[in-house]
């Protein structure tokens, strides 16, 4: 049988595929590969949708992390708390600018971080509390923000949630937020990409000028800044994509809400948790994540890869148990959450383009793996 693909990058291009041509043909006649009209228009429209004030395109969304904690003001030992669940680009990108991740546990049902948790961590050293949009619906950042004392900023990791918002705020307004535009993501690049997104026009022009070198004017650099600029190409894909972004998103919700209705009698009898949209949340599905609690997880995967399923796991260790942040010293047993998800969750494919026949033998392959 045909192959179900956790995400249709194909069939995305193929919608846009016409567009792409000729935005490439704009690009290679111009000669704008860094930068450039592409670029200006890509941050306008993005920030708009956003319904931020500034967005600045920036090479991916690791270097965005980094460069918003930096414009934030978070530097070399500065302590930084963030969730264990969560991919390892948050983390990576605390550490490399030399400050130290403060892990802290997940909510059991949304998976989340946990808000009382992050702020039984904050110290004297802390700097940032990165609270991270996972799975496409966005975690509570503002009312992070109105109960931090005032050395604490909070920087939204938003890179799976583009289009979401939570009780009608959407990622950077009011503070500052990091995306990711890697291909995979509601609004994929065909590469690398990323931005921050704010309301505060010195925070954007810190990211700028760090992101171009530590400079604003040619040749004269301020700060000690690094390369990280978007490029005319991705810009005319992004472009395309947005313009969709919002239909696409709803494709997404209508697949989760077939999913909800084809999964309801192994939810019932507790073989399947669902994911839950947390109150106040417009989701925007970027993956559709259950658990099998009792179930060989890293088995059924297995079965349904076999079965044509494009089935993953998002995420298969907490941040904790990962080598790279072996030196934090936290074994098992420190996040029980995030640890009990990790061995639990597996995503089901789920993308704008799939159909309901589709999900249907989604479910009826899952319902086989689990016996």
């Amino acid at each position: 049988m045909d192959q179900i693909h956790l995400v249709d990058l194909g069939a995305a291009h193929a919608e846009i595929a016409d567009e792409i041509r000729a935005g490439f043909d704009r690009v290679l006649a111009r000669t704008a590969f860094v930068g450039g009209e592409e670029v200006a228009a890509f941050e306008r429209e993005y920030a708009a949708f956003g319904g931020v004030a500034h967005c600045v395109g920036v090479a991916n969304g690791t270097d965005a992390v980094e460069l918003a904690l930096r414009a934030a003001g978070v530097t070399a030992g500065d302590e930084v708390v963030l969730p264990a669940n969560t991919f390892i680009a948050t983390a990576g990108a605390t550490a490399r600018l030399g400050a130290v991740p403060v892990l802290v546990d997940c909510l059991p049902d949304s998976y989340l971080i946990d808000p009382d948790a992050a702020l039984d961590a904050i110290g004297p050293d802390t700097r940032a509390v990165v609270p991270v949009h996972l799975y496409g619906q966005p975690a509570p950042a503002a009312e992070l923000a109105a109960a931090l004392p005032s050395h604490v900023r909070v920087v939204e990791d938003a890179a799976q949630s583009q289009g979401a918002s939570r009780n009608g705020r959407t990622p950077g307004q009011g503070g500052i937020a990091a995306t990711s535009f890697y291909p995979g993501k509601n609004l994929g690049a065909y590469g690398d990409a990323g931005a921050v997104l704010t309301d505060d026009p010195e925070l954007a022009a810190t990211v700028r000028s760090l992101a171009n070198h530590g400079s604003t004017v040619k040749y004269r650099h301020d700060l000690a800044g690094f390369n990280s600029r978007l490029d005319g190409l991705q810009a005319v894909v992004l472009r395309a994509k947005l313009a969709r972004l919002a239909g696409w998103n709803q494709a997404r919700r209508d697949a989760a809400a077939r999913y909800g209705e084809l999964l309801a009698g192994l939810a019932a009898d507790g073989r399947v948790v669902p994911p839950t949209a947390a109150e106040g949340n417009e989701h925007v599905w970027h993956l559709y994540v259950v658990r099998v609690p009792g179930a060989d997880r890293d088995a059924v995967v297995g079965k349904l890869n076999a079965a044509g399923i494009g089935a993953a796991i998002h995420y298969p260790t907490p941040v904790h148990l990962t080598p790279a942040f072996a030196r934090l010293g936290l074994g098992p047993g420190s996040f029980p959450q995030a640890e009990r998800a990790a061995e639990e969750i597996l995503s089901l494919p789920l993308h704008p383009h799939l159909t309901a026949d589709q999900q249907a033998r989604v479910v009826d392959a899952l319902t086989g793996a689990l016996g």
